[in-house]
């Protein structure tokens, strides 16, 4: 049985992402994507006193924290922060250790957006960790850690947002499990007997279309945010190609499609007005001498837009800059270039060879001007015209806010860094371009600034018409707030420098206690095994002393020295591990004579002494030492054997390396930047629009037209609709429904409804004996070989699994009955025995069957519906003469095929292509 959950970025949702699923198949918990939603929204939902409520992730972020711990399988498809935010916190703070499964591309680019994203955030405000709220909101306690701390209480009052940190980030993502494209991995564990695999999606680098395959619940296929056209650094996706004949086969007729109908109502125009739009639209800008704003994210819908602007920049021959406001954006251009297999479009036909100037690609390399070792990808890749700016502070300093620029900043939201610190100075100025290539999430101040384009559209150049539209001029007033973290002056840093000191001596008085109450511990440990060996020792001296009389006081002076010596030289020993015991400098710790004094033969009893004391023998005294022990053994002071490894270590090493370590941290400690004291403060703000906003969808993503045509094609046996508007849900069914061969189950789950496909199966384990395995014919069917078996379950005493052996002959009969032939008999007849049937599995395709039959050379035709003409009739130039030589194939039902014709050889080759597509069980 399958039951499908969507925990985000369902069906009439107020936001149709991030994009989260659970999939039960069985007993196997699947998590289908782990999003993110934007942590800064501009509209706060509050109460009455001020204080946050519940914002639109919390329910979503309740429900994933909850089932994390409970999931067997995570399955990323696209390396956005759409369908990868969050599984990095969850990672690390919920208990989603499933084996997660990705593509190369997607698991760089996700680890990429998401520090992004993270640090971005956490640069301008205090985000304090949601495990830990019940300590954060004490007021005496210090609510931020490090040199910064947030102003008038945000901190206290502030939602609850999830964001992981840098650390966790890279932790996640080293974990996950990495895949090609058309790569099945068989899962073990609590998942054995699930195949996943996973195929090309388009619309980002790796982006995925994964295909689920189990025993018992069938084959889903989970495909969301697609693209099958082909684009400048990437093909479209293989489950709908035109030119290779329609749906990829391996993806056809699932038993469950899963699929978004975001843009199911969208008509979208034609690529090539869309990237002459955005060309036209800069060129007039720059010419004009004014700076365009493009909002991007550092992930792999950026690479579009950088061949794109790469391309026209050498075609116009530009002079312009082109600067990208991010952290990560060289970490990503470095990382694609050494995944040139994953690109495709334009880029992989590109000049990887020999250039214009007729320089070879390895002289070329020699000869950048960047000097980038590690750009060692195709050179349209390379963007000699881009720069890379960490801070909008950076850039300010390079080029003035008069110059015209192209400026690509992150987030594409622009609900935090760089890209809405340009906007608030970017609006104000005359003339300049807000070009927008997304909607934004909702509650983002990109999609207020999108409706705001789109309501001052005509009725029909509106963005979802399949028009461009035309650029809107802005004007009002826009409050906005600010977030930022500012280094302290004055009376401030001297309060912080005060108090982080004595911070510093509280830190450094506890680290003195713990290092003092070691020494004293193991002081008194070794000071009780002192105390234990020396009290064995007394009892030693007096058993020797048969005769106490004969002790003098001298002895037992020199007895107590000797004593005292003995302690003062084991706790020497202990203290130092530095000296040899092998120097020849032996210590006496105690020292015996071989002859014991007193009559030793004085008569005693068979069990005792007369005096009451044990028989003693002449020998040498051995105390055994005590040692401290525990349920595993001997205890072990771990603490002590690596402080003395660190010790051995130090002095093993030479006066050069340790002359080039103490050079290297200096170094270090030179170059690394000290951030100053700051802290988060946050202002409102009022901006003066008077700037143009202008959209151009880059989405890359199908339309409606494309979602109608390619979902009937694929012809699923149920579908579910995820990540769509309820008017977009509508459409796709009201269309599918006119088909009469699509599926009648569509279902469309609001967030946390679960629906429930199919029945419960239970499995169970059997064993084949070598005697049944030898007798099985076994025919292949897709990824599978089946057989017929017949047998009986023996259950063996030295195995826990029951065996098949051969069933053999049945129940003898008794010659002495006598059995009764029935009445209805004719005379001289024969008993009617029944025949073993045959089984046939597989789905007959009549346009399969009909290339099948042109390759041998018989010609077919489809006429009707279901009805395959083969042989002389198929061909409409020749004559009717050889009627008999025409076969019909016709589809009569489910399962069903007929077969009409005379018998002949059409009929006989015809009849054995169609076994040919089927599997042939027999029995």
């Amino acid at each position: 049985m399958i039951t499908f959950t969507p925990l985000s970025g369902a069906v009439g949702a107020h936001s149709t992402v991030p994009l989260a699923y659970l999939l039960q198949v069985d007993d196997v918990r699947v998590l289908l994507d782990c999003g993110s939603p934007d942590w800064t929204p501009e509209q706060h939902p509050t109460s009455e006193v001020g204080t946050s409520t519940d914002f639109p992730w919390t329910n979503y972020c309740n429900v994933l924290r909850e089932c994390a711990p409970t999931v067997d399988l995570v399955l990323l498809s696209h390396g956005d922060l759409a369908h990868t935010g969050l599984y990095a916190y969850a990672y690390a703070n919920w208990g989603l250790k499933a084996p997660a499964y990705t593509t190369i591309p997607v698991q760089a680019m996700a680890r990429i957006v998401t520090l992004e994203d993270v640090e971005g955030t956490r640069d301008e405000q205090y985000i304090r960790n949601p495990e830990q709220s019940q300590l954060n909101d004490n007021p005496d306690s210090s609510d931020t850690p490090g040199d910064a701390f947030a102003m008038d209480g945000s901190s206290r009052h502030s939602p609850m947002r999830y964001i992981a940190t840098a650390h966790d980030v890279h932790e996640a993502y080293d974990a996950v499990n990495t895949l090609r494209h058309s790569q099945p991995t068989h899962l073990q564990g609590k998942c054995q007997g699930i195949t996943i695999t996973p195929f090309a999606a388009g619309h980002t680098l790796g982006g995925t279309i994964w295909k689920i395959r189990s025993p018992s619940a069938g084959t889903i296929v989970y495909a969301v945010n697609m693209n099958h056209m082909r684009e400048r650094h990437l093909d479209g996706t293989v489950l709908y190609r035109p030119s290779a004949g329609g749906v990829f086969e391996p993806l056809a007729r699932p038993d469950l499609l899963i699929t978004d109908a975001d843009r199911a109502n969208v008509i979208t125009s034609r690529r090539k007005e869309r990237d002459a739009a955005m060309i036209d639209a800069i060129g007039a800008t720059l010419s004009s001498r004014c700076s365009l704003l493009l909002p991007c994210d550092a992930g792999p819908r950026l690479l579009e837009l950088l061949v794109l602007l790469d391309q026209h920049w050498k075609y116009a021959d530009f002079r312009y800059p082109i600067c990208l406001l991010s952290r990560n954006g060289r970490e990503m251009l470095t990382f694609v270039r050494s995944m040139m297999e994953w690109i495709g479009g334009t880029v992989s036909k590109e000049d990887v060879g020999v250039d214009g100037s007729g320089k070879t690609g390895y002289k070329r390399r020699r000869g950048d001007d960047d000097g980038d070792d590690e750009a060692l990808g195709a050179f349209a890749l390379r963007f000699k015209h881009l720069e890379f700016f960490m801070n909008p502070q950076s850039l300010v300093q390079k080029y003035s806010s008069k110059e015209p620029k192209l400026i690509l900043a992150v987030p594409a939201s622009l609900s935090h860094g760089p890209s809405r610190s340009m906007f608030a100075d970017f609006a104000a100025v005359p003339d300049n371009v807000v070009l927008l290539t997304s909607r934004g999430e909702e509650g983002t101040l990109a999609r207020m600034l999108f409706d705001r384009w789109n309501s001052s559209q005509r009725g029909d150049d509106t963005w979802d018409k399949g028009k461009i539209g035309c650029n809107v001029m802005m004007d009002g007033a826009l409050q906005l707030r600010m977030n930022s973290k500012v280094p302290l002056q004055g009376a401030e840093l001297e309060d912080h420098l005060a108090r982080e000191r004595v911070t510093k001596e509280k830190e450094a008085a506890q680290q003195a206690a713990i290092v003092r109450n070691q020494r004293m511990l193991e002081a008194d440990e070794d000071e009780s095994d002192e105390e234990s060996d020396s009290d064995e020792e007394d009892e030693v001296e007096r058993a020797l002393n048969d005769d106490k009389m004969d002790a003098t006081d001298s002895d037992m002076g020199m007895t107590n020295s000797s004593k005292r010596r003995r302690k003062a030289e084991k706790l020497e020993d202990n203290t130092d591990w530095g000296l040899d015991m092998d120097d020849g400098l032996t210590k006496t710790l105690l020292s015996f004579d071989i002859y014991l004094k007193g009559n030793v033969s004085k008569a005693t009893s068979f069990f005792k002494s007369a005096g009451g004391q044990t028989q003693r023998f002449r020998m040498f005294p051995y105390v055994e030492k005590k040692r401290r022990v525990d349920e595993y053994g001997e205890t072990i002071d771990v603490g002590m054997w690596l402080r003395r490894g660190k010790v051995f270590e130090e002095e093993a090493e030479s006066d050069e390396t340790k002359e080039a370590k103490r050079k290297q941290a200096e170094e270090e400690a030179k170059t690394a930047v000290q951030e100053p004291p700051s802290k988060y403060v946050s202002s409102e703000i009022e901006i003066q629009l008077a700037c143009r906003l202008l959209f151009i969808d880059m989405e890359g993503l199908n339309d409606g037209r494309a979602v109608k045509t390619i979902v009937p094609q694929v012809n699923p046996r149920k579908m579910i609709l995820v990540h769509a508007s309820v008017d977009a849900a509508k459409v796709l069914i009201e269309s599918c429904g006119q088909i009469r061969a699509m599926t009648k189950d569509i279902y469309a789950p609001e967030a946390s409804e679960s629906i429930q496909i199919g029945q419960q199966t239970n499995s169970f384990s059997i064993s084949l004996s070598d005697e049944l395995l030898s007798t099985i014919n076994m025919s292949r069917f897709e990824d599978n070989e089946v057989g017929y078996v017949t047998g009986r379950v023996v259950n063996h005493f030295s195995s826990t699994i029951p065996v098949l052996e051969p069933s053999g002959s049945s129940v003898p009969a008794d010659v002495n009955v006598r059995t009764d032939a029935p009445l209805n008999r004719l005379l001289g007849s024969r008993l009617t025995q029944p025949l073993p049937r045959s089984t046939m599995i597989g789905e007959l395709k009549l346009t399969v069957l009909k290339a099948r039959l042109a390759s041998i050379g018989i010609p077919a035709e489809l006429i009707g519906e279901g009805v395959l003409v083969c042989g002389a009739a198929a061909k409409r130039a020749q004559s009717t003469d050889n009627i008999e030589e025409t076969v019909a194939v016709r589809k009569t039902g489910r399962g069903k095929v007929e077969l009409e014709g005379n018998v002949s050889n059409i009929y006989y080759a015809v009849r054995k292509e169609i076994y040919g597509l089927h599997a042939l069980v027999a029995a």
